[in-house]
C-alpha cells in the first residue's frame, strides 16, 4: 500500500466536503433531538450539559471532542476508562450511553473540520504520545465518530469489567486497537481498492484511512 495516500486529494479535500455536507444535514435534523436531551440533562444532574476532554487529533492538534455528559460533574478526576456498572454514570447517561446518543455531538467537531465520520478514534495525548513508527500515520488522518475498532469495542465498560479497567484497557485493547487502525491491505485486495475503493472503505475501514 502507498503509505503516502493519506496525503492526497481524497483525503484532503473530497472527504472533507463530504463530511461538512453530511453533518451539517444531520445537525439540522437532530437539533430538536439535541434539545430534549439537553433539557433532560439539565434536570437530571445539572450543568454542564456538555463533556469536552482534550484528544489528540489531525497532525498532532489538540481538540476538543464534544460529547452530551453522561456522568456527574468532574468525574474525569478519577480513572480515565468507564468501568463495567461505574458510579460515576448518571441516571440519564446510563440510557444516553446504551443508545450512544451520547455520541451525537460530535456533528459539532466534524462541521468544525476537528474530525471526520470515517476514521481512527481520538485518544488520549498520554496514549499517542507512546506512538512509534507507523503508529505515527493515524495522527496523519482526522479522527473519526467510527472505525473497525470503536465497533469491535462497543461495549467497551463490559470489555473492561469493574477491576483496573485503565489497566486492562491499555494491555489488551490499545495495542489492538493500534493494529487496526494502520491495518496493512492484503495483497489481494490492491486491485480491487482501485476498481472500487468505496467497497474498501466500507468494508476494511483502516484502508480508508490512509487513502
Amino acid at each position: 500500500m502507498e503509505k503516502e495516500n493519506y496525503k492526497g486529494i481524497y483525503n484532503r479535500f473530497i472527504k472533507r466536503v463530504i463530511d461538512f455536507t453530511v453533518a451539517l444535514v444531520l445537525f439540522i435534523i437532530t437539533l430538536p433531538l439535541f434539545i430534549i436531551i439537553s433539557i433532560i440533562i439539565a434536570i437530571d444532574s445539572g450543568f454542564p450539559i456538555f463533556y469536552k476532554p482534550l484528544r489528540d487529533g489531525y497532525q498532532n492538534k489538540p481538540f476538543h471532542i464534544y460529547k452530551f455528559r453522561t456522568m456527574v460533574k468532574d468525574a474525569d478526576k478519577g480513572d480515565g476508562t468507564t468501568a463495567l456498572n461505574d458510579p460515576r454514570i448518571t441516571r440519564a447517561g446510563k440510557v444516553l450511553r446504551k443508545l450512544k446518543l451520547d455520541e451525537i455531538p460530535q456533528l459539532i467537531n466534524v462541521l468544525n473540520s476537528t474530525m471526520s465520520f470515517i476514521g481512527p478514534r481520538p485518544e488520549l495525548l498520554k496514549y499517542t504520545k507512546q506512538y512509534t513508527g507507523e503508529e505515527k500515520l493515524i495522527l496523519q488522518v482526522r479522527p473519526g465518530i467510527t472505525d473497525f475498532s470503536s465497533i469491535e469495542f462497543i461495549n467497551l465498560d463490559e470489555i473492561v469489567g469493574e477491576e483496573n479497567p485503565d489497566e486492562i484497557l491499555l494491555i489488551e485493547i490499545w495495542e489492538s486497537k493500534k493494529h487496526q487502525e494502520i491495518h496493512i491491505e492484503q495483497p489481494h485486495m490492491a486491485k480491487l481498492r482501485e476498481l472500487k475503493p468505496e467497497f474498501v472503505v466500507s468494508t476494511k475501514l483502516g484502508e480508508f484511512e490512509l487513502k
